[in-house]
């Protein structure tokens, strides 16, 4: 078991303190829930910085890359509701990756999960990606760990310029590393004994590390009406 499809949109944002209290009802009651009525979108999960920055930490998954570059989700990136336009004008500091989902294990999903970002050089993909995935097999049994994730952007999928997007300044996560645990502190031990196993790799002032406690989560799951039927006695 680990993050759901083969494919995610992981978005960080602050957000205006005016805003907050909007905000949350909007994700809560109009978003994510749109989000996650396009064909293909599998789970919306939105988690609130226990440390780090930004504030917000939005995790969608998908069933395949193509999804997310797909007519249904650009229709509604293209096609903001008047709720949105409102919220997402109160957006700041915004980070947004479509990525696929190259490695991926667990047991379940963590109430924390910890983001570490960071930029590497496309000519080391391979090496690098075999190194992490490696050392993500032995922290996704730490103590605690509920799931351990390896997500790589696609540059031109994230860059695609949309009506929702217009007008904001977003940056692009290159590589983008998850970790879930049943307490901030066991996902932030298994951080730091993944950056320590990959000091030679990774240079640790080059990375963004943020631990998110979740707020919301929504998952696509159609469910049988006759399933919830009482059987006749």
């Amino acid at each position: 078991m680990g993050l759901l499809g083969k494919a995610v949109v992981a978005i960080w944002n602050d957000i205006l303190p005016e805003g907050r209290e909007n905000f949350i009802e909007w994700h809560n009651r109009e978003h994510i829930p749109e989000r996650v009525a396009i064909p293909g979108f599998l789970r919306g999960r939105r988690y609130v910085a226990e440390y780090g920055s930004p504030e917000y930490f939005t995790l969608y998954e998908a069933a395949t890359g193509a999804v997310l570059t797909g007519p249904a989700y650009l229709e509604r990136l293209n096609s903001p509701t008047p709720w949105t336009r409102q919220s997402t004008a109160d957006f700041r500091n915004t980070v947004r990756g479509v990525c696929g989902t190259e490695y991926s294990r667990g047991s379940g999903d963590g109430g924390f999960i910890l983001t570490l970002r960071f930029d590497a050089d496309q000519s080391r993909r391979a090496a690098l990606e075999k190194a992490i995935v490696a050392e993500l097999e032995t922290v996704g049994r730490l103590k605690g760990v509920s799931g351990a994730h390896l997500c790589i952007a696609d540059s031109a999928a994230s860059g695609l310029e949309t009506a929702e997007r217009k007008g904001r300044q977003v940056g692009v996560p290159n590589w983008i590393i998850l970790i879930e645990g049943s307490s901030a502190a066991a996902s932030d031990a298994a951080g730091l004994a993944l950056m320590s196993a990959l000091s030679s790799e990774i240079a640790a002032d080059t990375v963004e590390k943020g631990l998110y406690r979740l707020e919301f989560s929504l998952v696509d799951f159609p469910v049988d009406d006759a399933h919830f039927e009482r059987k006749a006695s």
